[in-house]
């Protein structure tokens, strides 16, 4: 499952956000609840399922 912010970047748990410190392979329940969009800066509420 991917999820996608507003602005349109999609999280693949599989690529991670290595420049956030989110590794390849963290799953979405696992990245921490203050992690933000790293090209908007939305908060992982702002995130739906794709």
């Amino acid at each position: 499952m991917k999820y996608e912010c507003p602005c349109g970047y999609v999280y693949d748990p599989e690529i991670g956000d290595p420049d956030s410190g989110i590794a390849p392979g963290t799953a979405w329940e696992d990245i921490p609840d203050d992690w933000t969009c790293p090209v908007c800066g939305l908060d992982k509420d702002s995130f739906t399922e794709v």
